[in-house]
């Protein structure tokens, strides 16, 4: 039986990790377009610690990384979610939003759509006052995720990974924040249908 939050929007359900949703998480995970952000691919054993790691987060903490499923097809495409951030960086203690989906559902405004969900379950449900998000200053894709979801870049902010060498060429990172109190605004000015 599933425990947890579930959260439904027009198109995706977002939901707690089922054993199916193994495999293709694994393969989206080793694909060299969808991790081009990221040091690495990982393995399918990293990508099962990742699932357990999700899990652990929703026990511990309520919110975690959702599998997200296209809803009338109960079809896995990726994730979404809320995960503390457990780097060393001058920001934490925070929140961070993520996403990741598989290739074949980019440009279908799913990762907003999903993204969308989480921070309204987060600012609402877990009465956050900030989340943020940061990637690779590279990642132009979701930078404008991050943007189209009124999160707020100032480049003083930006920093270089502290796991990353210094030769990495995805060190440079970019860090965007957003407070409860623009986001319940930007929902209620119509902005965001969340």
């Amino acid at each position: 039986m599933e425990i947890g939050p579930r959260l439904r929007t027009e198109r995706l359900l977002l939901r707690r990790w089922l054993a199916r949703d193994r495999q293709p998480f694994a393969a989206m995970n080793a694909d060299e377009d969808v991790m081009e952000h990221f040091p690495a691919t990982l393995s399918r054993a990293e990508s099962v610690a990742m699932i357990e790691r999700a899990e652990a987060c929703f026990e511990r903490r309520g919110y975690g990384l959702w599998a997200v499923e296209l809803a009338e097809e109960e079809l896995f495409i990726g994730f979404a979610g809320l995960s503390p951030v457990d780097i060393p960086v001058a920001f934490a203690p925070a929140v961070e939003i993520g996403w990741r989906l598989a290739r074949p559902y980019w440009g279908r405004g799913f990762a907003s759509e999903a993204a969308a969900a989480a921070l309204t379950f987060g600012f609402s449900e877990r009465e956050l006052r900030e989340i943020v998000s940061f990637t690779a200053v590279g990642n132009e894709r979701s930078r404008k995720v991050m943007e189209r979801l009124g999160m707020r870049r100032d480049p003083e902010e930006d920093f270089d990974h502290p796991l990353l060498g210094e030769a990495d060429r995805l060190r440079a990172h970019v860090l965007y924040r957003l407070d409860a109190a623009h986001w319940h605004g930007w929902v209620a000015g119509g902005k965001r249908d969340a």
